[in-house]
């Protein structure tokens, strides 16, 4: 029989507050371009570290299965965003580096949505307005 998993909302919300306390403070969020790794144990080659913002103190607040990420520092293109370079994968890391979230970026329907456009360049300030974690099932 296939799996049919359902979890409560109590553990749903207990799952995602985990990923705050594994955040710690001050997690790094790092967006690039390339082909988004099998997941956070895979580590990174070609792929471009295009903007680094740092997390609040308290990396979000848990209700209802979602995971409410707090405030997080503006970053700014880095060199190798070039003229404009499409953002496509994140990355959070504890303050220390250690790797714990990939997910898509894109302008809407991706797991970090950012407004207008994912192309970053050079110098460019990025802006991260919010950003939810949502357990789905």
């Amino acid at each position: 029989m296939a799996s049919n998993l359902k979890y409560s909302s109590a553990l749903k919300t207990a799952m995602q507050a985990a990923i705050s306390t594994q955040a710690g403070a001050s997690a790094v969020l790092t967006l690039y371009s390339g082909t988004q790794p099998a997941s956070p144990d895979t580590a990174i080659t070609s792929q471009v570290a295009l903007s680094t913002h740092t997390c609040a103190a308290t990396f979000g607040s848990a209700a209802s299965g979602v995971l409410t990420v707090g405030a997080i520092a503006n970053g700014t293109g880095t060199a190798g965003a070039g003229a404009g370079t499409a953002a496509t994968w994140y990355r959070l890391t504890t303050s220390g580096g250690t790797a714990l979230i990939d997910g898509s970026i894109g302008t809407s329907g991706a797991d970090l949505n950012l407004t207008g456009t994912t192309s970053i360049a050079t110098g460019q300030t990025v802006s991260i307005t919010s950003w939810t974690l949502t357990n789905g099932n």
